[in-house]
């Protein structure tokens, strides 16, 4: 086997890892990407749950002065 045949085989080898390396890394961003969507959604649950909170909790205040539960 000559040189420039060792070589041309390393550098298919080292073709095809970084091939293989490439695929991966767009799968592993796809799936990052749903993670952040996901995480995001989540986020505005949040945000919608504390909302819903904070007037829950405005609402029992206001029924707790009028029923004269706590001091005013």
């Amino acid at each position: 086997m000559s040189i420039d045949n060792l070589v041309l085989e390393h550098l298919k080898a080292i073709r095809s890892n970084v091939d293989r390396l490439t695929d991966d890394m767009r799968e592993v961003k796809q799936r990052l990407g749903i993670l952040e969507n996901q995480y995001a959604l989540l986020e505005k649950q949040y945000a919608s749950l504390s909302n819903r909170l904070d007037r829950v909790d405005e609402r029992l205040n206001r029924i707790e002065r009028r029923l004269d539960l706590v001091d005013v």
